[in-house]
């Protein structure tokens, strides 16, 4: 079961990337380092509801 998640930069709130992750294997919220370009930075991302 694979559901379309959205990323939101940590430091600045911005939505900059979707990405695919396993519900059932993974069912808390997904955290990356990548690149805001608002930020113009490598910062935390975060998964949003």
């Amino acid at each position: 079961m694979r559901v379309t998640v959205t990323l939101a930069c940590t430091e600045c709130k911005q939505r900059n990337y979707t990405s695919n992750k396993n519900k059932k294997t993974h069912p808390d919220r997904m955290e990356l380092k990548k690149h805001c370009k608002f930020c113009n930075a490598h910062t935390t991302h975060r998964e949003t509801r």
